[in-house]
């Protein structure tokens, strides 16, 4: 029963409250477009638009500032995740290797696709640059890799360096076995805190987006406008075009599966993603529905989890076409060992980006800074239609995740397949009331009936987005 202050609709039950994602979303459109018109009618190199620029600037800066502990938690975490992965044998191995596989080719396909679009192009805004430091040798670079200490590597701006640390310390806590498990524990509590920073960081978008538009259409004028949105269209293409030839022919050959149909049993994910603009949303449901689907709870319990750190395809895209976006716009495209070299970081730390709305955002940074650091700057062009670039991220990603576990379930021998014609065709519909009672660990039945009410509670919220 509703409390009083429980507001209720004209049919007598509780309004659905709107996610606060739903509010930063529309004043992201709202300072988009507020942005391009300051740019338009104040524009001209001395005009009131282009002295906007700072408040991009100082939303760039605390994104950078975010870099490093998001580089070196997740890829500690990571790094543990591969561990556990391994244990399990056949399946995490198998598992690991296609995403590898997969988050590599998709890394290729956005470099390709950059290379034959060129977004960014006409633009020229060579002023906007970052101070960066001078070039150095070969054996200059490798030393410079090493931080003074390890603590340095989290305060120098190096990012070589903060990923250098991370490596060894995952490693190390690999090595550590049972004894390591709380240090793993305590990271990952850091990396909460980390995120939830992030998300507050991400509420300032706006603000930021409204100065980079508006500085950048006031020095350009129409062409900027004209090439974000060539960026933005090319990656919905992009992925539109992976999604339905790559992932759907691979499911198509390797299982026998329509792409379509396994989409349209997923549709109330995909809604819920669309809403929150992060496929972390619909984790729990992707694992209840591919058990339900007929895909073994092992498979299920190391491939989902494990994918949605290691199988970022729709993230991969989006850090190679949005680089050479900001290299191109900036006049300073990447020659093809840059490119290469960025694609290889990347792979590395990309990885456990795809929870938190804005840390594509994060990755893309610390990827130009360790490689082209005078891009940098350029990350705030950006910034307006990131948020718009993002359900196309997370409904690539989910989509990626949830091919890949039939697929390895298919390889493993670990797929019923005949429960799998079942639910596409719609003979054996997902039960929702299986939400309430897929727990992990529940000793008691007071345990187990706090666990549904939670369960009913965060379910209820999904279905109102």
């Amino acid at each position: 029963m509703p409390s009083p202050r429980t507001k209720l609709n004209k049919f007598g039950k509780p309004k659905k409250r709107i996610d606060s994602s739903h509010y930063l979303y529309m004043a992201v459109i709202v300072a988009v477009i507020l942005g391009i018109v300051v740019g338009l009618v104040w524009g001209g190199p001395e005009g009131f638009a282009v002295s906007l620029k700072p408040l991009g600037d100082l939303f760039i800066a605390l994104i950078k500032m975010m870099i490093a502990p998001i580089i070196f938690c997740t890829i500690i975490l990571g790094i543990g995740s591969i561990a556990k992965a391994a244990t399990v044998g056949k399946i995490g191995g198998l598992a690991l290797g296609y995403f590898l596989l997969m988050s590599t080719f998709a890394l290729g396909i956005g470099l390709v696709v950059g290379n034959m679009i060129h977004p960014g192009e006409g633009i020229n805004l060579s002023d906007a640059t970052f101070e960066s430091t001078e070039s150095a040798d070969t054996k200059s670079f490798l030393l410079g890799i090493v931080p003074t200490t390890m603590f340095s590597s989290l305060t120098s701006g190096n990012i070589l360096q903060t990923l250098l640390v991370a490596l060894i310390a995952g490693f190390a806590l690999q090595r550590m076995g049972p004894a390591g498990k709380p240090i793993l524990e305590g990271l990952a509590h850091v990396q909460a805190l980390v995120f939830r920073i992030l998300i507050m960081v991400m509420w300032l978008a706006p603000i930021g987006a409204f100065g980079a538009i508006a500085a950048v259409v006031g020095a350009t004028g129409i062409q900027a406008v004209i090439s974000l949105f060539t960026l933005m269209a090319a990656f919905y293409i992009t992925c539109i075009i992976f999604i339905v030839v790559i992932l759907g022919g691979l499911l198509k050959l390797v299982t026998g599966v329509n792409l379509f149909k396994l989409m349209r049993y997923l549709g109330r994910e995909y809604l819920l993603i669309v809403s929150t603009s992060s496929s972390e949303a619909a984790l729990p449901r992707l694992i209840a529905k591919m058990e339900h689907l007929g895909v073994s709870k092992p498979v299920v319990g190391v491939t989902v989890p494990t994918g949605y750190s290691f199988n970022l395809d729709g993230t991969a895209i989006y850090l190679t076409m949005a680089s050479l976006f900001i290299a191109n716009a900036l006049g300073q495209p990447l020659a093809l060992g840059e490119q290469i070299g960025l694609l290889v970081f990347m792979i590395i730390a990309s990885k456990g980006a795809a929870g938190v709305s804005g840390a594509g955002l994060a990755t893309l940074a610390a990827g130009l800074q360790a490689h082209a650091p005078q891009l940098v700057g350029g990350v705030g062009f950006i910034v307006g239609i990131d948020r718009f670039m993002s359900e196309a991220r997370a409904l690539t990603n989910f989509t990626g995740n949830a091919v890949a576990t039939v697929m390895i379930g298919s390889w493993t021998k670990e797929l019923d397949r005949v429960q799998v014609d079942r639910v596409l065709d719609k003979l054996d519909p997902f039960d929702e009331r299986t939400m309430l009672t897929h727990g992990h660990v529940s000793t008691s039945d007071s345990q187990r009936s706090a666990e549904k009410a939670a369960q009913s509670e965060v379910l209820e919220r999904a279905h109102a987005n």
